[in-house]
């Protein structure tokens, strides 16, 4: 079974793209084990001598989508998949910001989230805790964005373009990608010069 960690932040079209396509792998069947981690793009972007965002409660509506999805990752985690895609979407199809609950709790609901035991596990502020600990684990891998993948201890940043077209392509994709990753180390960049028409 593959096994590999993959970074995300709602805000991003790229990790939109390729979360989607974890996604339909899943929901497909495949046989892919997959940690979804919660990354930060504020925290690259955060002032001079500022504390770090997860800590700052200046910045929670910056956080609330990842701190809601970690919340439902680890306490609610039979409805991670539904939310997870649910949330990439309204953010980048619907152009809903998702930075109050206002505005997330509607995605929420028809997907049966328990929105009460969500809001509760976020006011601790362990969810804060879960974003800045994936944070700092992938600057050790020296991330810079999302999505990153994490394959046996290395970590490899991914900008794919496409949306998915049927679970078994999308299972099809992660598994080239974690192969070439896993045998191929010495490759450090590959990229087309132009985009697909």
């Amino acid at each position: 079974m593959n096994s590999f960690k993959l970074s995300y932040d709602y805000r991003c079209p790229f990790a939109k793209n390729i979360h989607l396509h974890a996604v339909s792998a899943l929901k497909g069947g495949a046989e892919l084990e997959i940690e979804f981690s919660p990354w930060t793009m504020s925290q690259n972007y955060r002032g001079e001598g500022a504390p770090d965002v997860w800590n700052d409660e200046s910045k929670d509506a910056e956080l609330l989508s990842l701190a809601i999805s970690t919340s439902i990752r680890d306490q609610q985690p039979e409805l991670f998949l539904n939310v997870h895609e649910a949330l990439f979407r309204a953010r980048h199809e619907q152009g809903i910001r998702l930075v109050s609950w206002e505005q997330i709790e509607p995605i929420l609901a028809p997907l049966g989230v328990d929105s009460e035991m969500v809001k509760a596990d976020v006011a601790t502020r362990r969810p804060h805790e879960v974003i800045g600990k994936t944070f700092t684990e992938f600057t050790s891998y020296e991330a810079f964005g999302v999505p990153t993948f994490v394959v046996n201890g290395d970590a490899t940043f991914v900008r794919y373009m496409d949306e998915p077209e049927s679970p078994e392509k999308s299972a099809e994709l992660l598994q080239s990608l974690v192969a070439l990753m896993s045998t191929q180390s010495a490759l450090n960049e590959f990229k087309h010069t132009r985009l697909p028409r």
